[in-house]
């Protein structure tokens, strides 16, 4: 099996370039800047752009499927003259024009990470999401990733190249950045937090545990045509996670309980009610379907998932 890569710069990417690597897999690495550093055996580096004038369709034959991680992601200082119009570009007319190129190519199998958000932002108490249920996306990112998933299934009904759909929430491991990064560095810096009383479930995803499914996913006869969520099987509450990042981290989490009421009106005043949703909010997803159709289990607990990601922290 040959696979054809993108995204490898990114979190996700990097990750599974070193899976593929490991497992002596030949790949076309798609990339919009230069690799910088020797290229795992077995590989090719192509250079691409995620729009929808990018033509790699030379590069695209031999190989056997797809991985398609390469993405627009949050901008927090969006210049764009149309921000929807910019993700749209990226993130829905470039993974079609590449997935087009694929399947005219003679590629069997296309796997699109896309993201949980297409679901929205939280879920109802009690009700986890499932793979299953209709799309209900309410930022620009999701909207676009929402719009690529249904072209997807377009071009797999008129091409017969099998698309498989996989849905994960926050990813965390070694080298995570942005807020799951700045909560571990207030635990291992013994902070006080005010996050005590927050009782929610929130699903995570540790990078081995998606990668590992990934990887299934680019093979199993089952995935074809098919859209997964994924997590690390275990739900957490904001404050549960703060903890087991201590004891990752030989740490106490200092939480103390302020009231949700007030932590978010405080989180308001201060133009950070969006992170403060994510924290007291809930995001669950259900795996049933994962574990049941692929007989996928996540292979690395939280506990381990936040011990590696503890190692991976920059000073």
């Amino acid at each position: 099996m040959r696979y054809f890569v993108t995204g490898g710069h990114g979190f996700v990417g990097q990750a599974a370039v070193r899976a593929l690597a490991a497992r002596h897999q030949p790949m076309h690495l798609a990339l919009r800047r230069p690799w910088g550093r020797p290229l795992p055996a077995h590989t090719r580096e192509v250079a691409w752009a995620l729009n929808a004038q990018a033509n790699v369709s030379a590069a695209l034959r031999g190989c056997d499927a797809v991985l398609h991680l390469a993405a627009r992601v949050h901008v927090m200082q969006d210049d764009s003259a149309s921000p929807l119009a910019a993700f749209r570009a990226a993130n829905t007319a470039g993974a079609l024009q590449l997935a087009r190129q694929a399947a005219a190519s003679g590629v069997q199998r296309f796997v699109f990470v896309s993201t949980i958000k297409v679901h929205g932002e939280a879920s109802a108490p009690g009700q986890a999401f499932t793979a299953d249920i209709s799309p209900q996306p309410v930022d620009h990112y999701a909207t676009s990733k929402a719009e690529a998933e249904q072209g997807l299934r377009e071009v797999a009904e008129t091409t017969g190249m099998q698309v498989v759909i996989i849905r994960p929430p926050l990813v965390y491991g070694p080298g995570v950045k942005a807020n799951f990064a700045a909560l571990m560095r207030a635990v291992a810096r013994g902070w006080p937090l005010p996050l005590g009383s927050i009782h929610n479930r929130r699903s995570l995803v540790g990078i081995d545990n998606l990668v590992d499914l990934l990887l299934l996913c680019l093979e199993h006869p089952a995935a074809a045509n098919q859209t997964f969520l994924v997590s690390d099987g275990e739900d957490l509450s904001t404050p549960d996670l703060l903890r087991r990042m201590g004891r990752a981290m030989g740490k106490p989490a200092r939480l103390w309980p302020l009231p949700v009421p007030l932590l978010e009106a405080s989180a308001a005043l201060l133009g950070r009610r969006a992170a403060a949703e994510r924290l007291c909010g809930n995001l669950q997803v259900d795996i049933t379907k994962t574990r049941t159709l692929l007989g996928w289990q996540p292979p690395v607990s939280v506990d381990e998932g936040l011990r590696r990601a503890a190692q991976g922290m920059a000073p």
